[in-house]
């Protein structure tokens, strides 16, 4: 059966690496892709991201089964598309993608159902966000209401860093907002203590079925400093999730989510990753959705998921999620992003990658910002690789993928040395 993945990220890799390990997948198409997946054997780069066109490609090749991975798609109503053409497509529709693609909306949903988050207001006018701020003070988070790559919410902890931020957003536009109607808008909301980590399920408009657990590592230097960026390094499980917190995930956010889109008539379909903030009792608040997988998290997610992915993803479109048992590797898999020179605000592209390892029963290098030029592999994107392993600890899984990432070498090469940091302090 023929599988299409939309998409050209490092979670878009993950994805169709693992889906071509099914024995009745036969071929796994990735649109785009990007350069690893154009080295990889087992998978067929499709130069189109035209909607329109990918369904008519889809319909033509007899795809089975099309799992839409990165989120501006979703936006743009793919899924609503396909499903119009009688196609089998994995994702949320326009109207459910919301939740991700307008902070507003969300913040909104999550207020009328009763869902845990941090309070907030919402800004469209500079001065009154600006005088927000000067009242309630800092540390304080601004986030962008249209979808931003990941790097749309500014965590403030000087007042300063907050006024900078609202400029940004709702005059100048520099992190490239993809803006709802109505134009920019903030939301403003107040800053939560305690650890985060990615809680990420499966839908099929009533059923969940959540995958194992991961944290990241959003800021691009060690100890948590710099700048915010999508994610420099992931790694699964996440022991800040423990049973008593995955409980409660399930019971005061991701099934009321489910719930409540349902009863608002958008039944939500798709992944869905909410992520949390766990204080020290164990009580937990949302700090946003993405209507996506993560990335990073995908990688070290899909390194240990046994299931099949395929049947998986066939049970999530056919309404089946509650007839469906998933099995997990119990090693940790922990995964270190190598960014490009420049990143986040501005990635050099067209540096030479060279050093790539081969991959092996306990690695993976996953790409994201990668590109075939003059038959050498270069960068074209701010997050460039995925360096991942598993091991039976997390220490050893982290010494693992920092081996690897010693061979491998492109110009102004970025990544943190500290990942799963909070895992390895955790331990026994």
């Amino acid at each position: 059966m023929k599988v299409l993945v939309v998409g050209s990220g490092g979670r878009e890799h993950a994805l169709a690496w693992k889906l071509a390990q099914s024995p009745k997948v036969s071929s796994v198409h990735v649109a785009p892709g990007n350069g690893g997946t154009a080295l990889d054997a087992d998978l067929h780069n499709l130069p189109i991201t035209n909607i329109a066109q990918l369904r008519q490609w889809a319909i033509d090749h007899k795809v089975v089964l099309t799992v839409v991975g990165p989120e501006a798609p979703l936006a743009a109503g793919i899924v609503d598309d396909f499903r119009s053409h009688g196609l089998r497509v994995f994702g949320p529709t326009k109207a459910a993608a919301q939740l991700e693609s307008s902070k507003a909306f969300s913040k909104a949903f999550m207020k009328r159902h009763g869902i845990p988050t941090a309070a907030y207001e919402t800004f469209t006018d500079p001065a009154l966000a600006h005088a927000y701020v000067d009242r309630m003070g800092a540390p304080i988070v601004v986030k962008a209401d249209g979808l931003a790559a990941g790097k749309g919410v500014v965590v403030a902890l000087a007042a300063t860093d907050a006024h900078e931020a609202i400029d940004f957003m709702l005059l100048d536009n520099k992190l490239g907002v993809s803006h709802n109607e109505g134009g920019a808008r903030v939301v403003i909301e107040e800053f939560l203590q305690g650890e985060e980590a990615s809680f990420i399920v499966l839908c099929d408009g009533r059923h969940v079925a959540a995958l194992a657990t991961s944290q990241d590592h959003k800021r691009l230097l060690d100890d948590d400093l710099g700048p915010n960026t999508g994610g420099m390094g992931a790694y699964s499980p996440a022991p800040v999730v423990t049973p008593d917190v995955h409980a409660r995930a399930m019971r005061e956010v991701l099934l009321p989510t489910i719930r409540g889109m349902e009863k608002d008539g958008i039944p939500y379909t798709g992944f869905l990753y909410a992520g949390l903030m766990i204080d020290g009792q164990g009580h937990i608040k949302t700090l946003e959705f993405n209507c996506r997988m993560g990335d990073p998290e995908t990688q070290p997610i899909m390194m240990r998921l046994k299931s099949d992915l395929f049947d998986l993803l066939m049970a999530a479109t056919s309404g089946g999620l509650d007839q469906v048992e998933l099995q997990w590797d119990r090693r940790i898999a922990l995964g270190v992003v190598l960014a490009a020179a420049g990143y986040p605000l501005n990635p050099r592209k067209g540096d030479a990658i060279t050093g790539l390892p081969a991959a092996a029963p306990d690695a993976m290098v996953f790409h994201a910002g990668t590109a075939q030029a003059d038959d050498r592999l270069v960068t074209s994107g701010g997050r460039v690789l995925c360096v991942t392993a598993l091991a039976d600890s997390v220490k050893t899984a982290q010494q693992r993928a920092y081996d690897l990432v010693g061979g491998i070498h492109f110009d102004g090469a970025q990544w943190r040395r500290d990942i799963g940091h909070r895992a390895i302090r955790s331990a026994p």
